[in-house]
């Protein structure tokens, strides 16, 4: 096969719709892959659409249609030979025309389209049009024509086969991209082709690794017998195909194969799969295929026990908590995110000691970039279809576009180890039960056959080694008369009581078998802000500020959220460090209730790890790759060991968490102490933890009960595990507010900043990138007892006075929300 990449010299024009004077009848440069709204800001005729109130001067384009034109040189196909025009990605109503001659149309940017250019192409000069409706315009009409039904969304996103959140969501903006956003090339060739490829990675029991090639093939003409060979780590099979086959497996089999693990596991050892199709007679390949494979077992345990229904996620047949979050676009335009990128982001996921992430159905199915990254790195993905938050119907052309979609996908990602299991959608099921759609729907389709019977169907039939869940969350194997999608005991659940309703220490009064997701708010780091919020004076209220969150109520979620736990900020710096720090300590209170109750309670997703863009939201890493408080309050809660004081039956119990393999023999002291740094009361005790375990320790009374609950706290030692409890809840403590003291120096990278507590002083953080923006600090949410020092690193490459990290904004602990002086 010869394949030319059709990315140069492509032309972009606005063909109708209301388009500013100045950009009516411009032809300008267009990038492909690419979108729209990128061409226009490169050609200078747009601001940048994340900037300010950028994203409400552009709602011109949700009804423009565009067209990309090229003109191209080629020669006229030969006697025998195919000749397609190959689009990975069509965002997203496409009609695609060449010299004139219509060869198709798209209407769903999550599969590929590929067009047989035979007959309209000529020796020489060529030229390619793709023109680009405006999906909105699209889904209206199919809305009008299907009949509406009920979603999340002031557009109706579900009618047409578009990433949800381009018409924005509770954190994205509403900047509805086109464009030609992945790939495109002219494939000549010639008898025939791989048109699908799928490996289906096993393990049998003795060890060995099997990798079982699934082939679908496309002929050029008249049948000849084709070779299919499979090579992987120097072992080689083959199968030879007759003449009418359309299809060919193979099998290879690696005695002994190392194992692939999650991090925190094992290693993660990848193979390379090599698959060549050739003529039985011939001596040169016809196609090849290339994948990297990793040998593992996963399977997901929903058989019923004592509690319920569990959702318990094991490799290799070994359980493993899943310590995660959900992951959404790392870039509202698509075309941005590089592989160096998704490595950075993916880096922080692991770095916070996260084993899984859940790509969200609002999205997309992501790049190979993507999951190539999560099989390098240990992270096993939970993939969701891309349904979310909505009714969809089930009818054409919708049905056949999802059919096509899943078949497509579900093959193209099965060569991965990382990819863990399939989900029908998010809270669709339970949307259907609690929000009101059934009034709405009547006698409407809303999807169900869709989670029930065809994304079931096409997982057994093309991806038989991976569980499949109905959606998330849901009850395994019970209806909705027999369990609400939602529920505490069954399967996977949605805890989002806690940010709309109650307040984070409500997060214990659920025990869920597994948190697919929860979160708490909290605004981006301050130079994220800054940087594309210009509002004078910027206030929670200002009206920019508040067109980067996009929260129903959010503000007003943060400040009832803060309210019983901080004191009231007085000032915007106040505000912006009070809703992280509260952000930060909601989310780990959550995280470590749910790994307290292992193996009951068998994982943890976070809502979420990244932004798509500059805004207040549930992220711990902000639109710029900036890691928030909450990244780090993430990264001590999923630490391997880990120390938390639990309600357990009216009492207050210590739960050692051991996520290792290793056994945990240590000396347990637990102490009751004043804020001034003296002993009042004591205890030791051996802890022993087993691999993978925890272990409950409850203290003496006397530990628990404070004679001065404003000046006590609890620290629980095992080992390099602490735990630091005060008895209430910060508003109310009689902090030290001038309790620290810090000085900094140049340090090879950057900076040290040693800071040293006379008091009790928590969360103690360095906000660096408000001294230089590409500052990061290596720790934050520090406890420190009277006489102890930290120091923190700060990496930058800016030349600053060291002098401004040890003091306020910077310098920043839970003490420096209260009036200054001592209490």
């Amino acid at each position: 096969m010869l394949s030319h990449t059709l990315h140069d010299g492509w032309r972009l024009t606005a063909t109708a719709g209301p388009v500013p004077g100045d950009i009516a009848d411009r032809e300008i440069p267009a990038a492909v892959p690419g979108s729209t709204h990128l061409d226009l800001l490169a050609a200078g005729l747009i601001p940048d659409p994340y900037l300010d109130a950028a994203e409400a001067e552009l709602t011109w384009v949700h009804r423009t249609d565009w067209r990309y034109t090229l003109v191209f040189e080629a020669d006229a196909p030969a006697d025998g030979e195919r000749v397609d025009l190959a689009f990975d990605g069509l965002d997203t109503v496409a009609t695609v025309t060449l010299n004139g001659q219509v060869l198709g149309t798209a209407a769903n940017m999550h599969r590929s389209h590929r067009f047989d250019a035979r007959a309209a192409l000529r020796a020489g000069s060529n030229e390619l049009t793709v023109d680009l409706r405006s999906a909105l315009e699209y889904a209206e009409e199919e809305r009008e024509r299907l009949g509406a039904r009920p979603h999340t969304n002031t557009h109706p996103y579900n009618m047409v086969r578009k990433m949800a959140c381009s018409f924005g969501w509770d954190w994205g903006p509403d900047l509805q991209t086109a464009g030609i956003w992945k790939p495109v090339r002219l494939e000549r060739w010639t008898t025939a082709r791989l048109a699908r490829v799928r490996p289906l990675v096993t393990v049998d029991a003795d060890g060995t690794g099997r990798v079982e090639v699934h082939a679908d093939l496309e002929r050029a003409g008249d049948g000849t017998p084709l070779v299919l060979t499979a090579a992987v780590a120097g072992r080689t099979a083959t199968a030879t195909l007759a003449a009418d086959a359309s299809s060919g497996t193979v099998t290879v089999e690696v005695p002994g194969a190392d194992l692939w693990w999650p991090v925190g596991h094992g290693g993660q050892p990848l193979y390379d799969l090599d698959l060549t199709l050739a003529a039985r007679d011939g001596a040169d390949a016809l196609d090849t295929a290339h994948r990297r494979i990793g040998f593992r077992t996963v399977t997901v345990d929903t058989e019923p026990d004592e509690h319920g229904t569990p959702f318990t996620v094991s490799v290799n047949g070994r359980p493993v908590f899943v310590k995660g979050a959900n992951w959404i676009p790392d870039d509202h335009f698509l075309t941005r995110i590089t592989r160096e990128r998704l490595e950075h982001r993916v880096g922080q996921a692991v770095d916070s000691h996260m084993n899984m992430l859940r790509v969200w159905g609002g999205g997309i199915y992501e790049t190979e970039d993507f999951y190539d990254v999560c099989d390098e790195r240990g992270v096993l993905v939970w993939q969701d279809f891309l349904l979310a938050c909505a009714a969809y119907p089930e009818e054409d052309p919708l049905w056949g576009e999802f059919e096509a979609e899943a078949r497509e996908n579900v093959a193209r990602l099965s060569s991965h180890a990382s990819l863990a299991l399939w989900n029908g959608g998010n809270e669709n099921l339970w949307g259907h039960e609690d929000w009101g759609w059934k009034d709405r729907l009547g006698d409407l389709t809303w999807g169900h056959r869709y989670y029930t019977e065809l994304f079931p169907a096409v997982v057994a039939e093309l991806d038989p080694t991976r569980f499949y869940a109905d959606g998330s969350p849901y009850s395994p194997g019970l209806t909705a008369e027999e369990s609400h999608p939602n529920a505490e005991a069954h399967g996977t659940r949605h805890e989002w009581d806690v940010w709309n309703r109650t307040d984070h220490r409500a997060y214990r009064d659920i025990v869920p078998r597994f948190c697919s997701e929860f979160g708490f708010q909290g605004p981006p780091t301050w130079s994220t802000l800054t940087e594309w919020i210009h509002d004078e004076p910027l206030t929670p209220e200002s009206p920019v500020f508040l067109l980067h969150q996009k929260a129903e109520d959010g503000n007003g979620k943060l400040s009832r959220g803060l309210s019983m736990h901080l004191p009231t900020p007085t000032t915007f710096a106040d505000w912006h460090w009070a809703t992280q720090l509260n952000q930060a300590r909601a989310v780990a209170v959550g995280v470590e209730h749910y790994r307290s109750w292992w193996p009951r309670t068998a994982g943890s997703l976070v809502w979420q790890l990244n932004d798509c863009w500059p805004v207040t939201s549930w992220a711990a890493v902000d639109g710029q790759g900036r890691r928030k408080p909450l990244w780090y309050a993430l990264r001590d809660a999923y630490a391997p060991r880990l120390l938390t004081l639990q309600p357990r039956d009216g009492r207050l119990v210590l739960i050692a968490v051991n996520d290792t393999d290793e056994p945990w023999e240590a000396l347990l002291r637990v102490e009751r102490r004043d804020f001034a740094g003296g002993i009042l009361d004591g205890t030791e005790t051996a802890l022993s933890v087993p691999v993978r375990a925890t272990a409950e320790y409850e203290p003496p009374r006397s530990l628990l009960a404070a004679a001065d609950d404003t000046r006590e706290v609890l620290v629980a030692t095992a080992g390099e595990t602490r735990l630091v409890r005060p008895f209430r809840e910060d508003v109310h403590l009689a902090y030290d507010t001038d309790a620290l003291t810090a000085e900094a120096e140049p340090a090879p990278g950057g900076y040290s900043v040693r800071v040293s507590a006379s008091s009790l002083a928590r969360g103690v953080s360095v906000l660096a990138d408000r001294v230089a923006p590409d500052a990061e600090v290596d720790d934050m949410l520090v406890d420190l007892l009277p006489g102890e020092t930290h120091t923190f690193l700060v990496r930058t490459a800016a030349e600053v006075d060291p002098q401004e990290f040890t003091r306020g904004p910077v310098l920043r602990s839970a003490a420096s929300l209260h009036p200054r002086g001592k209490r």
